[in-house]
């Protein structure tokens, strides 16, 4: 199968947490963040560490929004997905 991207994290977004996994060639990583601010640049510093080029995130509500923009001051990509679209992918690693 040919990589598409090769380093990219998943979010589950609620309003009190977020689940966040990271794929990298080494493997996945698993962490939950709060969503206060301090929380959230350590979820952003996180994402960069890792090298993700890509973030996709699911959010029942409208609590994706200030993390959208922390990805875009940092030029991270990002899909705000429907949870439903998510589940029905075969073989994706959630975050739960």
């Amino acid at each position: 199968m040919e990589v598409i991207i090769e380093r990219a994290c998943g979010m589950d977004v609620h309003k009190d947490s977020i689940t966040a996994c990271i794929m990298t060639p080494k493997g996945k990583e698993i962490q939950t963040f709060s969503t206060k601010t301090v929380f959230l640049l350590q979820l952003i510093d996180w994402i960069k560490e890792h090298g993700c080029t890509h973030v996709a995130m699911e959010s029942t509500g409208v609590f994706w929004k200030l993390i959208v923009n922390l990805l875009e001051a940092e030029n991270v990509e990002f899909l705000v997905v429907n949870a439903q679209h998510m589940k029905a992918v075969p073989g994706l690693a959630r975050p739960m």
